[in-house]
């Protein structure tokens, strides 16, 4: 799960495995081709709601807000009817989503990179630390490597 202050107030983090970048899925109509280039008056921003990357989105837009959605297909269906200009979520998410919506494009830069590590409910010491274990074991033997290549992450980083 992305490690952010909010998720903190109720649960507690592991060791990460995950890096990902928070960025824009841009519109062809758009015109915009970099991160900087959405945070203009008048350009109608999606995020899914109750994200990290919907809040880090909004905290790092002045010039206009995103708009939640309950989910990535709501998001499409937004973005191939002209509703909105920009879609945050992370890269590698976006990936094939940018195959769904005609012409559009991920932009160049980001405004998030977030931890994704194991989470249990706080209290929870002796979960955390047999999720901790196996997670410290897959990575150093390879099990997380070969869980991304087998869906798709091969050009992504195993967090160390």
């Amino acid at each position: 799960m992305p490690v952010d202050a909010t998720r903190r107030q109720v649960l507690d983090f592991g060791p990460g495995y995950y890096n990902p970048e928070s960025t824009y899925l841009a519109s062809a109509a758009s015109g915009i081709t970099d991160v900087t280039q959405v945070d203009r008056p008048g350009v109608r921003v999606l995020a899914i709601a109750g994200t990290t990357t919907f809040r880090a989105s909004a905290r790092t837009l002045t010039h206009t807000q995103p708009v939640a959605v309950p989910t990535v297909a709501e998001a499409v269906e937004r973005m191939r009817a002209g509703q909105a200009e920009a879609f945050a979520l992370s890269r590698d998410t976006l990936r094939p989503v940018v195959r769904q919506v005609p012409g559009s494009r991920i932009v160049t830069g980001g405004f998030q990179r977030t931890h994704v590590a194991v989470a249990v409910p706080k209290g929870r010491s002796g979960a955390l630390a047999a999720v901790t274990a196996w997670l410290e074991d897959a990575k150093r033997t390879g099990v997380v490597r070969s869980i991304f290549d087998g869906h798709g992450f091969s050009g992504d980083a195993v967090a160390p």
